[in-house]
């Protein structure tokens, strides 16, 4: 056997590629180093512009009145879709990526609280079209609360940290508002508003304990030399408009020789599919990474509310549609993959780093673990609304305590 192992050094072909190899050294050795070093340039300036931009946390507090639908954040969200990048050169030498922000919905010892991440040039922005959409509100900026948790063991008990992914192709969107009718007018007590499970649970820990749902976003668009690519990407609407026509063939009766089948021929189930798939072709898209954690101190852990953050995302999701699956955690299934726990220890650490930096779509955790899902407004909206105070009566929900009133006009000065 080895000598039919060493054989193949002496092969015809090898001494031929060794040859070339050997030739062409003086061009593809100095060429490979210059890739490296540009590579490592890139990263570097890359981490200094992201530090340069800084960070910022945003506190939104609803009043105890708020009439609003889904929709009104949805026109909201279209201003986070942020995708210039500059000409070259800013890419380049100055290393400048795509903004990106984090919509995210946390419980501390029971008390819920919405935030939004950014970096603070964006400030100005996000505040007034907040306002825009809802004039009662009060939006305050807030230490991180994430910088509060630290990796210490003895007294902290990291149950489940992870991320989540779709259960089908991006193309199939998850059950929105839209599925629930809360674009129509309703009386608030029969409505059925999504978010509210994720607001019960979250208002449901005790002291000690802490749940994190960290939503990433990055504007979508299709990405050429400006986004670091040599060949283009297109955007997700070409795969989609591909999966309509591969759902319509899969799924409809098998139609006369010669003849396309067409979405009439479908069942009125796969129908409703299909319009749901070209509904969303129209809203704007988010490069979207979704990350939850369940964290107590030691004295007060609950295994059961591991089952409570992830049974939260179910009424997302349907048999026909899309919908979210834990994907990526820090645990092992199995003792022998991980024996003496260090590789979890390990885990719990780099995406508590990854956290507290909002960081997925660049350096220094650029697509940790899990690959970025398309979601639109309308997904985005339905998983991240401020609730009518009758659907939600979550009491921790941070609410601003009495409604504002406009002064009289004739109030003497």
């Amino acid at each position: 056997m080895f000598s039919q192992f060493a054989s193949l050094f002496t092969a015809p072909w090898i001494q031929t590629v060794w040859h070339a190899a050997k030739t062409l050294a003086p061009i593809w050795i100095p060429l490979m180093f210059i890739l490296t070093w540009f590579e490592l340039w890139l990263l570097y300036k890359r981490r200094e512009y992201i530090k340069s931009q800084g960070a910022m946390l945003l506190e939104i507090r609803i009043p105890r009145e708020m009439v609003k639908s889904p929709l009104a954040m949805e026109v909201f969200l279209n201003t986070l879709s942020q995708t210039g990048v500059g000409s070259l050169l800013d890419v380049y030498l100055k290393g400048r990526v795509r903004p990106w922000f984090s919509l995210e919905l946390v419980s501390i010892d029971g008390g819920v609280h919405f935030y939004i991440w950014l970096h603070p040039k964006f400030k100005n922005v996000v505040e007034t079209q907040l306002y825009a959409q809802f004039p009662n509100i009060e939006v305050h900026e807030v230490p991180d609360y994430a910088l509060g948790v630290h990796h210490d063991p003895s007294r902290w008990n990291f149950g489940w940290f992870g991320q989540f992914a779709l259960t089908k192709k991006d193309a199939y969107p998850i059950k929105t508002y839209l599925d629930y009718g809360l674009d129509k007018d309703q009386e608030e007590e029969y409505k059925t508003d999504p978010i509210v499970p994720v607001l019960e649970f979250l208002g449901s820990l005790k002291k000690g304990e802490q749940a994190w749902i960290q939503i990433l976003l990055q504007g979508h668009t299709k990405e050429g030399l400006k986004l670091g690519r040599i060949t283009a990407k297109p955007d997700w609407k070409d795969a989609a408009q591909k999966e309509i026509k591969d759902f319509i063939k899969k799924n409809a009766p098998k139609p006369a020789e010669g003849k396309e089948p067409l979405l009439k021929d479908l069942s009125k189930t796969n129908q409703d599919v299909v319009e749901a798939i070209e509904r969303t072709l129209a809203k704007t898209p988010f490069d979207t990474m979704i990350r939850g954690a369940y964290i107590a101190e030691k004295d007060a852990f609950n295994p059961n509310n591991i089952g409570g953050l992830l049974g939260s995302f179910k009424q997302f999701g349907s048999a026909n549609m899309n919908g979210f699956k834990p994907d990526w955690n820090t645990g092992y299934d199995y003792p022998w993959q991980d024996f003496k726990g260090r590789k979890k220890f390990e885990n719990e650490k780099k995406i508590l780093e990854a956290y507290k930096r909002r960081s997925f779509f660049n350096t220094p955790f650029k697509n940790f673990n899990g690959k970025p899902f398309i979601l639109t407004t309308e997904e985005l909206a339905t998983m991240w609304h401020f609730p009518s105070s009758l659907v939600a009566a979550t009491p921790t929900l941070a609410r601003i305590p009495s409604k504002k009133a406009e002064a009289p006009a004739n109030l003497p000065i």
